[in-house]
């Protein structure tokens, strides 16, 4: 099954001159969906993680019904004031201005084995942080996936973990 097929563009959002990779269209279709969880199950269970840490807020779609295939844990990584209890952020750049990331701090073990899942990697300034963060809290960040990658925006490079994508747009 070609994914493509299942994923619609949007041009012009959230504004001009973006092309928006809308995945509700895959989600909404039962098989893809199903195809789609099942590549990206295939690919992130190689690194034996315990732990799948989903990004704000597309990565957890993906992020939590994946762990409950792999048989592994789930965790969150939200924006600015979004989880209750202690926590533990990171400031980090964006093309204009700054952004956060959180976690809880008793989310993760020390040692724990974590893939970090988003829904598309672009610039990779948010996968990155999400990686360091997790380091930072004492997580082995084995690995990062994603359903999309635009790899013409050179994310990956980023990352210095090794990288998963379904799904690849070159321009």
């Amino acid at each position: 099954m070609d994914l493509k097929e299942h994923i619609r563009g949007v041009p012009d959002f959230p504004k001009p001159g973006i092309l928006f990779y809308d995945i509700s269209t895959l989600l909404r279709h039962a098989d893809a969906w199903q195809v789609a969880m099942g590549r990206l199950a295939n690919r992130v269970r190689a690194y034996h993680p315990t732990v799948l840490a989903g990004v704000e807020s597309r990565g957890f779609l993906l992020a939590a019904p994946l762990a409950l295939k792999l048989g592994c844990g789930f965790v969150m990584l939200r924006k600015r004031g979004k989880l209750p209890g202690g926590i533990i952020g990171l400031d980090y750049a964006l093309e204009y201005g700054t952004d956060r990331i959180e976690i809880q701090s008793d989310a993760i073990a020390p040692g724990a084995k974590v893939v970090v899942v988003d829904d598309l990697l672009a610039t990779g300034g948010t996968m990155a942080a999400g990686i360091k963060l997790l380091q930072n809290v004492g997580a082995d960040v084995v690995a990062a996936a994603t359903l999309i990658e635009l790899t013409f925006l050179g994310g990956r490079e980023k990352l210095h973990v090794p990288f998963e994508a379904l799904i690849q747009y070159d321009s």
